[in-house]
């Protein structure tokens, strides 16, 4: 059983899929493993830390998929980048199906089985396994910590013998993982924090971080949460009410962090232009959905904007990977904790379940054809 972890482009993605400690791992569940040379190296992770817990390092991507059982990596990789692969073989990564139906048509038409980390269903047993989850939970403490480098002013109240300095307020907007994590990073840093949230079990768990929560609590937000936990896209109406109630709200903060994402979908606009000139000179706002089209009206992706009225919007691209090294752990674990249960301990070798549940709801593509329910009616497939 070979398996491979990719260099990713390092230009856009400087996390890898594999450590030094799951490579012992794959190799106790009987996997050779094979890392393209520099793979780690944007995470802090050299050649030689890969060497010595067992892998073997390969000149580049094409050495490592050659003859592979199992691919590793952080994005999707394209269709020529498989052509070595075994037919059959599972490539594991964070996929980003949605709209891309002829990139995955062409994966498909290598024979490979793809799966989408991100598609992991949020339930008990895949909690280890749940890349959006620990990687948003990184993008959240990034985001404090980008908003404090950019505001010209400390977070917490001092006070000292030349006066007393105020806290900051800080307004979160969206209280998912990378949220919650926002809220509690800024309550570290003595800032003043309120949050919201269209999901109604949101509330007590801002509240529980010891932030204000701030929301328009009627019918619709209480039936606002999918089964799955995921926040449903609002009416006009319901938006057009929380809009009114955060404006004023919004104009007294000095940092606002949206991070409202819905799988699919453009990312809902929740600051307007008018917000945006409410706050005072020298606020920071710092949009986690800028990748999706932004929360924010005016952020532009992967740059810093400062607005005439002064103030700063920041729409930094990949925020976990910021944080690579720490990324590039956890989303390690999170594939070996998938790739764990592929295999067949005893045997030491493939032994994939496609009845699980797991399986069926992260699986793109297999036997030359888009097979996902939710991509296979209009993706193009090959036979």
């Amino acid at each position: 059983m070979r398996l491979a972890v990719l260099k990713e482009d390092l230009t856009v993605e400087p996390r890898v899929a594999g450590s030094p400690d799951t490579v012992r791992r794959y190799l106790g569940l009987g996997a050779e493993v094979f890392v393209a040379s520099g793979a780690g190296l944007a995470s802090g992770i050299g050649d030689g830390e890969y060497e010595g817990a067992g892998a073997k390092v390969v000149a580049d991507n094409a050495a490592a998929v050659a003859g592979a059982d199992i691919v590793l990596g952080v994005r999707r990789p394209a269709a020529a980048a498989l052509a070595g692969a075994n037919r059959g073989a599972l490539v594991i990564a964070i996929a980003d199906p949605h709209g891309q139906e002829a990139a995955l048509g062409e994966i498909a038409g290598t024979g490979v089985s793809l799966f989408a980390m991100e598609l992991m269903p949020r339930i008990t047993r895949a909690q280890v396994m749940d890349v959006l989850s620990s990687q948003a939970n990184l993008a959240g403490y990034r985001a404090v910590v980008d908003a404090a480098a950019e505001f010209g002013r400390a977070f917490p109240m001092m006070m000292t013998a030349a006066g007393t300095v105020p806290a900051a307020r800080v307004f979160v907007m969206g209280a998912g993982v990378a949220g919650l994590q926002a809220i509690a990073t800024a309550r570290r840093l003595g800032a003043v924090v309120s949050a919201t949230d269209v999901r109604p079990a949101s509330k007590e768990q801002v509240e529980s971080l010891g932030a204000k929560f701030i929301a328009v609590e009627d019918e619709e937000f209480k039936q606002a949460e999918t089964a799955g936990g995921y926040a449903k896209a609002m009416s006009a109406e319901y938006q057009a009410k929380q809009a009114a109630l955060t404006a004023s709200h919004i104009a007294k903060q000095d940092i606002v962090i949206t991070t409202a994402l819905i799988p699919g979908r453009a990312a809902p606009k929740l600051v307007s232009a008018d917000m945006v000139a409410s706050m005072k000179p020298g606020s920071v706002l710092i949009d986690l959905a800028v990748e999706r089209g932004g929360n924010v009206e005016g952020a532009v992706a992967g740059d810093v904007v400062t607005t005439a009225n002064g103030v700063k919007i920041v729409g930094h691209l990949n925020v976990p990977g910021r944080l690579a090294a720490t990324a590039s752990q956890l989303y390690a674990k999170n594939l070996y904790a998938f790739v764990e249960t592929l295999v067949d301990k005893g045997t030491k070798s493939l032994a994939v379940k496609w009845d699980d549940e797991l399986v069926k709801a992260t699986l793109l593509t297999r036997d030359g054809a888009v097979v996902h329910p939710s991509f296979a009616p209009a993706a193009v497939t090959a036979a």
